[in-house]
């Protein structure tokens, strides 16, 4: 028993060796590296990735600003007609996107047995010079070095140098990896990495594209980061779903169950109430806020005077109220009519 822990224990530190002999010279922490390996591979056996849906977005749905990286498969395996289907994915995507050197910016990386970066995040800040320059990208035809693509994509594209904001912005950084073949290289500890550092993974796998691959690259939760179609004729559907995922959405104009008022956070909602009201404990309805009645010791213990003052707490209560509930019925008003 015990030469059995022994070995485990000696496995454990090759493999923590091995991580930290390929990430500290660039600067990774191995430790941060190996847990994101292990959470990873806790979600492989999780169903399910999420298939090809491809309904219409909802019209409250608005683009956030995001320094997102595409990294494109240009392997043998894809054909150049199938190629030309990835560019127009690329294109219908920026087409959904705010682009601006304030809004998104957008960089492609294009790989097979190399890696060439088409463009970085600072090159285009336009849609119409973005776009062109998609329509230049030329396949590489040969090999499938994803885990060398994510790299570069991370030390390359996702830098400040090239046109990503810095982390005090608080700006998302995404990469949206397409392939259809199986890694020639490994993938799992360099996509951890990247994920370390701030960047969110999708994945989208086409046709015979490796699905553990896919779920060893993809942020958690796999479900809303792995995707799945059957051929590059319908990728582009795809564009309405991932405009779904990646704007911003305001979850109070998707639907409420606030009494008063609606407050909306980055992918959620908390209730508030009007002035002179407080939240119950459902965290959703209010309640008449209880104005709390202190009677001064009267030294003269005169009663009438201390019943005069509680018959005039009450009375600026019942004010209080109506006049909140005036407020809250002027701002329904204004919200139906809009801004005049």
């Amino acid at each position: 028993m015990k030469s059995l822990f022994g070995n485990l224990v000696y496995c454990l530190f090759l493999f923590v060796s091995d991580v930290y002999g390929t990430y500290r010279l660039n600067g990774f922490d191995p430790l941060q590296v190996t847990a994101q390996s292990y959470a990873q591979r806790r979600n492989l056996a999780r169903p399910p990735l999420r298939t090809l849906d491809p309904s219409v977005t909802d019209n409250s749905c608005r683009s956030r600003p995001l320094d997102l990286v595409f990294i494109i498969d240009s392997s043998r395996s894809v054909r150049p007609g199938e190629f030309e289907k990835v560019k127009i994915f690329l294109a219908d995507m920026v087409d959904t996107l705010d682009v601006g050197p304030e809004a998104t910016r957008v960089a492609v990386v294009n790989y097979a047995s190399t890696v060439k970066i088409e463009f970085l995040l600072k090159a285009h800040l336009n849609k119409p010079n973005m776009k062109q320059a998609i329509t230049r990208i030329e396949p590489l035809a040969a090999g499938t070095m994803t885990g060398l693509a994510i790299k570069s994509a991370m030390t390359k594209a996702f830098t400040e140098e090239s046109g990503a904001r810095p982390k005090s912005k608080n700006i998302a950084k995404v990469a949206i990896i397409v392939t259809d073949g199986r890694p020639q290289d490994q993938v799992e500890e360099v996509s951890a990495a990247a994920r370390g550092s701030g960047i969110e993974i999708y994945a989208v796998g086409v046709d015979r594209a490796d699905m553990t691959s896919l779920r060893l690259m993809a942020s958690n939760p796999l479900e809303d980061h792995v995707f799945y179609v059957e051929t590059y004729g319908v990728i582009e559907k795809l564009t309405s779903k991932f405009r779904e995922t990646l704007c911003g959405v305001d979850p109070c104009a998707m639907g409420h169950d606030c009494e008063h008022i609606c407050v909306s956070g980055n992918a959620s909602y908390h209730c508030t109430c009007r002035k002179g009201y407080i939240l119950n404990l459902d965290q959703k309805t209010c309640a008449l806020k209880q104005v709390k009645v202190v009677v001064v010791e009267d030294p003269c213990k005169c009663e009438a005077r201390l019943a005069f003052q509680m018959q005039t707490q009450a009375a600026l209560q019942e004010i209080t109220a109506r006049l909140a509930d005036m407020t809250g019925r002027v701002e329904q008003i204004e919200n139906i009519l809009g801004p005049v």
